[in-house]
This record gives C-alpha cells, structure tokens and sequence, in this order.
C-alpha cells in the first residue's frame, strides 16, 4: 500500500539520494530474519512465527509519521523488512502442511493468488488515499490491515505435530541452519528472477511520474492483477508437467517485459508492459514455492522455504541498490536500469536449460 508513495515522501524528507535504501533496508531486514523464521517454524509453530511478523508490520506501520526525518524512516524501513521476514515463511509452511503432493502447485498458486490480490489493491488505494489526503493517513490505514491479519491468525489450528517452547537458545543458529542445500538451485533461480522486482518497485513510481501518470500506484495494480489467473494456470501446469518448463516459460517472458518496459515511452506502453511483467511473476512465484518444497525434508521445511525467501530478498534488495545506482536520478538512465534486469532475467532462462527437467 504504501511503497509507491515511498520514493516522493524520502525525497519531501529531504532524502532524494537515498532511493535506493527504500527497498533494500527492507530485504536486508527480511532476509537477515529468515534463518531465524525458518528454524522458529520448525520449532514454535507456523502460526507464532506469523504473529510476529504481522505484529511488526502493524506498529511499524503506526511509527511512519512520528519518525519523520531520514534517518528515522529508513530505520522504520530496515524494521519493517522484519514482518515480511517472518509472515510468508510461517504461512507458505502452514500451505504445505496441509495440502497432498500432486496438488502442490496449484496450491501454491492459490496461495499466492490472494498475495498478488492484496499487492493490486494495496499500491492501488495508496495510490488513492495519497491523492485526498496526507500520507499520514496512508500509513495509518497499512497499519490498521494488519489487525484484520492477527485475528485470522487466532482462528487457525497450529499445523506442527510437535511442538517446543520458545527459548533463547533457538536464536542460535548453527552453520547448517541458515541455509538448506537441498534447495539452492531453484532459490538461486529465484535471485535472479527477482533482481527485476526490486527494479519495478525502485525505479517505476518516477518513471511513471516521467510518463506523465499521477497515480504511481497504477502500474502495480496492472502487473498484480494480471498474475492472478495465471499463478492458478501455472501451479496446475508444474503439478502435470514439472517445474523446470514452467520456469522457462517463466523467465523467457520476464526478459521480454523488462525489455518492453525500457522501450516504453507512453503511459499504455507501460502499463501494457506490466501485463507482461505481472504474468512472468505469476508464473515463477508459485512454482518456486512447490519447487523448493520438492525438494526439502518436512522436518525442515520452514528451514527451506526460509532459504528461498532469503535468495528472494537478495535479489530484490540487490535489484534496489543496483537500479538507484544506475539511475542516479537522472531520467536518461531508465532505459540502462531495465536493460540490466533483462540480462538478469535472461542469466536465469539459461541457467534453466542445463537444469534438468523435474516432474513432480
């Protein structure tokens, strides 16, 4: 909800020079928490590990406007990273917990689904609310979604059979428990992958604005809903066919949105780019998931999903620094910042041929 509206408000603060840290102190925090998701799913409970991580998003959420000078939103930023840190990796554990192996896909595309509608309505009324009223207001009312999260979350029944009691010495982490092997090759595709998200999230809301298109939010709410049916479509697809084909598929599209994106130079040469962009994540976001999940133990499988929301935040938070470095705040560089993504998505698409073919 309120990531468009970011880049304007660092820049109002007096911050323009620190675009790039919007996202990146974000996934830093996030990824910097997941081994510690990971092994506390596996050990307290899906359900405790996503409390926590809506709890941060809410008072996080609440602070914005009370710290609202440089260095405090970007702290704010790096705090934040930590509910994303902890929510998906409980909650894409509590997926797998309960849904048979032949339908793994598609389960994971459903669950994604109703993420990728939360991002389209989310950036969209941002984008709205900031229009009629101060971004106070915003960021009260991302705060405020957060309640509705936690009391969800009072209603499920833990999935974990086992369950331990929460002690300060499951904060250490050993060597092995910061990443599972098992699941670096797809996680690894994934970095790639998202390299060309953490672009998109940096370096569209001004290229909208050098577009000419007020609501920033709009070319968000363009890729997000077009992912939806096709995350569904492409869940099925891996469960019939394997993952690695979905991948490619996958991929390939990817390198032609982040192209198509460099050349556009009207508002509906984006946003039909963002159609583009929304079905290449749509397809690798779900399959990933079931992917990682193939290949993991279930004793460690918070332990593996965590693992691949490390590799995603990586690539996102490199995708930031990279693009605001390139882009400098110059408009002539939008074109080079795409172009960039485009050959990461394209290193994955290769890398997917000496893959070989999994079905589950």
């Amino acid at each position: 909800m309120i990531i468009p509206e970011l880049p304007a408000y660092l820049t109002s603060l007096g911050g323009a020079d620190y675009k790039g840290l919007i996202i990146a102190l974000f996934t830093l925090s996030a990824g910097l928490s997941r081994p510690f998701s990971g092994k506390l799913a596996d050990k307290i409970g899906r359900i405790p590990v996503m409390m926590i991580g809506a709890s941060v998003c809410f008072v996080v959420g609440m602070l914005y406007p009370l710290l609202s000078f440089v260095g405090g939103f970007l702290f704010l930023r790096f705090a934040h990273g930590f509910s994303t840190g902890f929510t998906p990796t409980g909650a894409s554990a509590y997926v797998a917990d309960i849904v048979p192996y032949q339908k793994r896909g598609q389960a994971m595309g459903l669950f994604s689904l109703f993420g990728s509608m939360g991002m389209a309505a989310g950036p969209a009324i941002g984008g709205w609310l900031a229009t009629l009223f101060p971004i106070a207001t915003v960021f009260y009312v991302s705060a405020f979604t957060a309640i509705f999260s936690i009391l969800i979350l009072l209603r499920l029944k833990e999935t974990l059979p086992n369950k331990e009691k929460i002690s300060w010495t499951m904060l250490r982490l050993k060597k092995e428990e910061i990443i599972e092997k098992r699941v670096l090759v797809p996680a690894g595709i994934l970095f790639l992958c998202c390299f060309s998200f953490g672009v998109v999230l940096t370096i569209i809301p001004d290229f909208s604005t050098h577009l000419g298109i007020e609501n920033k939010g709009l070319f968000f709410g363009v890729f997000t809903l077009s992912s939806l049916g096709i995350r569904l479509l492409a869940g099925k697809t891996s469960d019939r066919y394997g993952r690695i084909p979905v991948m490619r598929a996958a991929s390939a599209t990817l390198v032609c949105a982040m192209v198509l994106i460099a050349l556009a130079e009207t508002k509906f040469a984006l946003l039909g780019s963002g159609v583009l962009f929304g079905c290449a994540v749509g397809m690798y976001s779900p399959t990933t998931a079931a992917w990682v999940v193939d290949l993991s133990l279930d004793q460690y499988r918070g332990r593996a999903l965590a693992t691949m929301y490390i590799f995603l935040e990586a690539g996102i938070g490199i995708g930031a620094l990279v693009s605001g470095f390139l882009f400098a705040n110059s408009p002539e560089n939008f074109r080079l910042v795409f172009l960039t993504s485009a050959g990461f998505a394209g290193l994955a698409f290769v890398s997917l041929l000496f893959v070989s073919r999994q079905k589950s």
